[in-house]
């Protein structure tokens, strides 16, 4: 999941630093994600978990980091199904 959150922010973060040099708790804000590349990247990452953010979760905390990210999307993602 974390690399498909890394080629996300290097699609649509618009960050300052390469994706690859950031640790998974490093904030992003204090690389260059903006305010409107969050709302891309929110997008993006919806389709790519197929996820839906809802309003309580839209915070700059919940795109603060790729593990704060990684966390909110497994936290929408519906349990697996066990047979």
């Amino acid at each position: 999941m974390e690399d498909r959150i890394r080629k996300i922010l290097t699609d649509c973060g618009r960050l300052s630093v390469p994706t690859q040099g950031l640790g998974a708790q490093d904030n992003l804000y204090e690389v260059g994600l903006s305010s409107l590349a969050t709302v891309n990247v929110m997008l993006a990452v919806e389709e790519a978990f197929d996820v839906e953010f809802p309003d309580n979760l839209l915070t700059r905390r919940s795109f603060e980091s790729i593990s704060s990210l990684a966390s909110v999307v497994n936290g929408l993602k519906p349990p697996a199904l066990t047979s």
